[in-house]
């Protein structure tokens, strides 16, 4: 079963349609990033899932119940790190996780929690005095309440240091241990290639890609870059390397080629080079980055609006 599905779901405000007929499922377990410029319909679509905005048309379910009707059932199984969250100035970490205990009606432990973010000297401290940082640490604390089994995280990295961004990636991958489903927004792209299993790249409300990161890797054609130092680089080097399928480009610097390809086939291209009688002296391979992907998919779905 889906642990969130939405089917044919558009959503207008007054002349501007933030999502245009979307459909998406996301898998029971699965990690999911939700990716997409400023403007493209993800805060829109989480909140349709939560139930804080309704659809225009379409179908939107979670957890196996509907958006709309059972929408507090819903958030009794869901943990929300939202973007922009806003403490209480003058409760402190401890009183903000005791409210949500018992909105819940769970039996965690406060000081485990705040432990498990990286604030455990916080707890009695109020939370005005709080740094963005630890302020976010605090909201990721209360979305971990309960042991929810869906939890959606928007932007969770605002604010974090590299620090802060590895403990938050470990928490994520611990919870989807567990057996939680995770779904996260995110506009740092490293975020979500470490630690997601399938990937949705929104544009001007509508999906126009989605896989995981190879394939869409793959799908895009942005390749791998193959690095090959020779003890000496010929004419027949060059020739019996352009000549491989999948090869889109090769430059050469000394004896070093580089040479880019649509397909990680790597092996060959050591063969063509080792072919021609040359010896190969060292080698080093780079994918596209995510970045190369997402901006790839959404420049050409800008390209083909124009």
């Amino acid at each position: 079963m889906p642990a969130i599905e939405l089917s044919g779901v558009t959503k207008r405000f007054g002349d501007v349609t933030a999502l245009h007929d979307l459909d998406l499922e996301v898998q029971d377990g699965e990690i999911y990033g939700f990716l997409g410029p400023n403007g493209a319909g993800k805060s829109t679509t989480i909140d349709i899932l939560l139930d804080f905005v309704r659809p225009t048309s379409g179908q939107a379910s979670v957890l196996g119940m509907d958006a709309q009707d059972d929408s507090l059932a819903i958030r009794q199984r869901t943990g929300v790190l939202p973007d922009g969250f806003h403490v209480y100035d003058r409760l402190t970490a401890r009183q903000h996780l005791q409210f949500a205990i018992e909105s819940k009606d769970a039996n965690d432990d406060p000081e485990e929690l705040l432990e498990r973010v990286g604030i455990p000297d916080a707890a009695d401290r109020k939370a005005g005095g709080f740094s963005k940082g630890m302020a976010q640490r605090l909201a990721l604390a209360v979305a971990l309440v309960g042991d929810p089994d869906l939890i959606i995280l928007d932007e969770p990295s605002t604010g974090l240091d590299p620090n802060g961004a590895r403990e938050m990636r470990a928490i994520i991958q611990e919870e989807a241990d567990r057996g939680a489903t995770v779904f996260f927004s995110s506009h740092i792209l490293e975020q979500v290639e470490a630690v997601c299993d399938r990937v949705g790249i929104l544009q001007d409300g509508e999906l126009v890609a989605e896989d995981t990161i190879r394939g869409l890797r793959d799908a895009a054609g942005t390749g791998t870059t193959l690095r090959v130092a020779v003890d000496a680089l010929t004419d027949d080097v060059l020739t019996a390397v352009r000549n491989v399928p999948g090869v889109t480009s090769v430059t050469a610097d000394g004896d070093t080629l580089t040479v880019r390809t649509e397909s990680a086939a790597k092996t060959d291209v050591l063969d063509a080079v080792e072919g021609t009688g040359a010896d190969v002296v060292d080698f080093s391979t780079e994918e596209a980055s995510l970045d190369d992907v997402f901006a790839a998919y959404t420049e050409e779905e800008e390209a083909m609006r124009a």
